[in-house]
């Protein structure tokens, strides 16, 4: 039920993120402060780890996104989300679910200018933003929810 519920919160972010290029703060730093106020109470991750190992996920989730932001590579609301996730999960699937979003974004950057011209108008229209012309910045928390499920499935 828990890997339920953070799906969802995923999937929201990534429709976000989608349409807007931007991932509101309601949903990263509400969802964030829901899962440390989890933590601290409960001493139990949302999915169940210790919190050890929550927070240590915290300061991986700061290792492997920080860099990427200062370079301008990731937006505020993808270090956000990815620490977020770290505070509802743990270090195994946090790293899981962003090695998938880094397979699934090198996947799409080379399917995509072969397939793009044969996407209907509505859906390109939609995902203006993962066009291959617009910028090889692509919207990260589609493809960390992809990395997640890939993970779930793994793992359990």
């Amino acid at each position: 039920m828990h890997s339920f519920v953070l799906l969802i919160w995923l999937t929201l972010c990534a429709a976000q993120d989608a349409r807007e290029r931007h991932i509101g703060n309601g949903l990263t730093l509400g969802v964030g402060a829901l899962a440390l106020v989890w933590l601290l109470v409960s001493g139990t991750t949302w999915i169940g780890a210790e919190a050890a190992q929550g927070g240590w996920a915290v300061l991986l989730a700061l290792a492997l996104t920080l860099p990427g932001y200062l370079l301008g590579r990731m937006g505020g609301g993808d270090v956000k989300l990815m620490t977020a996730l770290a505070l509802a999960t743990d270090g195994q699937h946090l790293l899981g679910a962003f090695i998938g979003a880094a397979f699934c974004s090198v996947m799409w950057m080379l399917l995509v200018p072969k397939v793009w011209l044969h996407v209907s108008q509505g859906v390109r229209e939609r995902l203006r933003y993962f066009s291959p012309e617009v910028s090889k910045k692509l919207p990260f928390a589609p493809f960390v929810l992809v990395g997640t499920i890939l993970t779930f499935y793994w793992i359990h």
